[in-house]
């Protein structure tokens, strides 16, 4: 199955510029935003790039999303859904992106997308794409080795499988069934990829992950991914964005 990129430049509702060197042959989804509050803006943008995911499908490629952040996976599993596309959730992350207004410590929209799928917490941005609640036994969270207090008694009461070590994501039975794959590129230990808005120590190394996400990409029936990507103001040497290209490139099996 071929591949085919979506690129969304925007961190929330503003637009942001990133180097990913696009392609000719990308899709870049950068609708014209109408004047609203931050949450109806970026369900504009979900909505279109939840269209982009399901036309992907329906041509028969498998869609490859770069967003500027986690929130935007709201539109890809809008997307997925209306392609009729059945998936577990692989969510990559050193964040658990599990608050609701009841745990978050700083009310920041990008700190609770996972818990939005499942169905917790904020649901206007999921309405607005209609989208059907995430089964919380059908999602594997991988790494969060950096939760808010709340967030972790949340997980803990959860179905959520949490799987700290990334190491042993691939002995996971719940990862038998087509998947649907979100990496956030600050799981990555920020020594390798330090253009991070919200970089956390530690973590695997780049290293580690290649050699998972190889495994991953050759052992496993991939339906679509997304990366949230690095932020690129702070990326002046350009290594934050190699890195997490060629990791993407890895887990897509695709020639740099």
């Amino acid at each position: 199955m071929p591949n085919q990129f979506l690129l969304t430049p925007f961190f929330l509702d503003q637009p942001r510029t990133f180097d990913s060197r696009a392609q000719d042959d990308w899709l870049v989804n950068t609708p014209t935003l109408t004047e609203s509050d931050v949450q109806n803006r970026m369900s504009q943008i979900h909505e279109s790039l939840a269209q982009h995911i399901a036309q992907t499908i329906r041509n028969g490629a498998r869609p490859i999303s770069i967003m500027g952040d986690c929130c935007a996976t709201i539109g890809v599993v809008a997307g997925l859904q209306r392609a009729g596309q059945d998936f577990v959730l692989l969510w990559l992350d050193a964040h658990g992106d599990f608050n609701t207004w009841e745990t978050t410590p700083s009310g920041f929209l990008g700190g609770m997308p996972l818990a939005m799928l499942v169905g917790r917490g904020e649901a206007t941005m999921t309405r607005a794409v209609n989208l059907q609640t995430v089964d919380e036994a059908r999602v594997v969270l991988c790494d969060a080795r950096d939760l808010d207090p709340g967030e972790k008694i949340a997980l803990q009461h959860s179905r959520v499988h949490h799987i700290s070590d990334v190491r042993k994501v691939l002995n996971s039975d719940v990862l038998n069934a087509p998947l649907y794959i979100h990496f956030d590129t600050d799981i990555v230990n920020p020594l390798d990829a330090p253009a991070q808005s919200y970089a956390t120590a530690g973590g695997p190394f780049a290293n580690e992950l290649r050699e998972i996400f190889r495994a991953l990409a050759q052992s496993k029936n991939i339906v679509a991914v997304s990366m949230c990507a690095w932020n690129p103001e702070m990326d002046a040497d350009g290594k934050t964005r190699a890195v997490s290209m060629e990791l993407l490139r890895v887990l897509i099996e695709e020639e740099q």
